[in-house]
C-alpha cells in the first residue's frame, strides 16, 4: 500500500502600506534559516481557520497587525515527503511594531513593487504579489453568516424565533469572534431570531456593539418577502461601503439565496456557523468572495 503524502495548510498576506502621495509598499520578511525574502505565513493552529491564521502569521513574524481585504487563491510545493499548501489575502496594515530580530525572522522590510519583486526569493509568490497590486481600489467586506447550530424544532415547544442555539452553536459562535476580527467587521444585523443574535452575540460583546434586529430577516418573514430581503441587504451593502465599515449580517438557510443574490453572489448551500465574506468595490458591486466552514 502507497505511503499517505502529508499535507500541510497554511495561509500569510501580501500586506501593502498606502501612504498620500507615495507609491505602495509591500510588506516582506527575511529568514536567517533558508536565508530568503518572502512574504509573512505560517500554518494553522488547530480548527483555525486560514483568515485568521494569516493575520495571526503576519503579526508573529513581522510586528505588523492587519485587517484582510480580497483573497487571492493559494500556492502549492512539495515539502518533506509531502505538499504543503499556503492560502492568501491582500490585507492593509493597521497597526505596526518593531519586531526583536531572531531565529524565525531576522529582518523586516517595506518596499517598492519594483524592488520586493526583485528582492524576492519564489517566483510563485511573486505572482501573489503582482496579483494584489492589480487592486487599485479600496474595498469593503460583508459578512453573510448562517446562524450557528440550533436546538431542533421537535425538542422546542416555544415560539421557533426563540429557539437557541446549542452547545455546539455556541463553540461556533465564538469561534467566529477571531473570523470578524480579520475582516476588520465594524457593525453587525441579524434576524431578530433568537439563534440568529445568540450566534453574533460573542464579538458583539468582546467589541462593545449592538447587533441590529430586523424582521425581514426572519424565516417567518423573508422566506415570503424575497424583495424586501434583496432590498434590505443592498442597502446595509451601500451603508457598509459609505461608511468603509465592514459589516456581518446573520441569516436563516431559507433567506441565504436571496442575501447573497442582492449581493451579486450566487447562492451556495451554506452550513450552520458557516460564512462567505463578500468583497464589494467602492460602488458597492462584488468583486470577490470566500466560503468558511465552521470550525466546530
Amino acid at each position: 500500500m502507497p505511503k499517505q503524502r502529508k499535507f500541510t495548510v497554511a495561509a500569510g498576506t501580501v500586506t501593502i502600506r498606502h501612504r498620500p502621495g507615495k507609491e505602495p509598499h509591500v510588506l516582506l520578511v527575511h529568514r536567517p534559516a533558508y536565508n530568503d525574502w518572502t512574504l509573512p505565513k505560517g500554518h494553522l493552529d488547530p480548527d483555525e481557520y486560514e483568515a485568521v491564521a494569516a493575520v495571526r502569521e503576519t503579526h508573529e513574524e513581522s510586528g505588523v497587525r492587519v485587517v484582510l481585504r480580497e483573497p487571492l487563491g493559494a500556492i502549492s510545493y512539495p515539502v518533506g515527503g509531502g505538499t504543503k499548501v499556503v492560502h492568501y489575502w491582500r490585507a492593509e496594515p493597521i497597526e505596526a511594531s518593531k519586531r526583536k530580530p531572531d531565529k524565525e525572522v531576522d529582518k523586516v522590510a517595506w518596499l517598492s513593487p519594483a524592488n520586493a519583486l526583485e528582492r524576492m526569493t519564489y517566483d510563485d509568490e511573486k505572482e501573489v504579489v503582482r496579483k494584489a497590486l492589480e487592486y487599485r481600489q479600496p474595498s469593503t467586506a460583508f459578512l453573510v453568516v448562517r446562524h450557528s447550530k440550533a436546538m431542533d424544532r421537535k425538542n422546542w415547544s416555544g415560539r421557533d424565533q426563540a429557539r437557541p442555539i446549542t452547545a455546539r452553536g455556541r463553540k461556533q459562535a465564538k469561534r467566529l469572534v477571531p473570523l470578524f476580527e480579520s475582516f476588520g467587521v465594524a457593525a453587525l444585523a441579524s434576524s431578530t431570531s433568537t439563534r440568529c443574535v445568540q450566534t453574533l452575540q460573542p464579538f458583539a460583546k468582546q467589541q462593545r456593539m449592538d447587533v441590529d434586529g430586523w424582521q425581514v430577516l426572519t424565516e417567518e418573514i423573508g422566506e415570503h418577502n424575497a424583495k424586501g430581503v434583496r432590498q434590505l441587504m443592498k442597502r446595509l451593502a451601500t451603508e457598509s461601503v459609505e461608511e468603509k465599515a465592514p459589516m456581518a449580517v446573520c441569516g436563516h438557510r431559507p433567506i441565504l439565496p436571496d442575501m447573497l443574490t442582492a449581493l451579486g453572489v450566487e447562492p451556495r448551500p451554506m452550513q450552520t456557523g458557516a460564512v462567505i465574506v463578500v468583497h464589494l468595490d467602492a460602488e458597492g458591486r462584488h468583486i470577490a468572495h470566500e466560503y468558511h466552514r465552521p470550525r466546530v
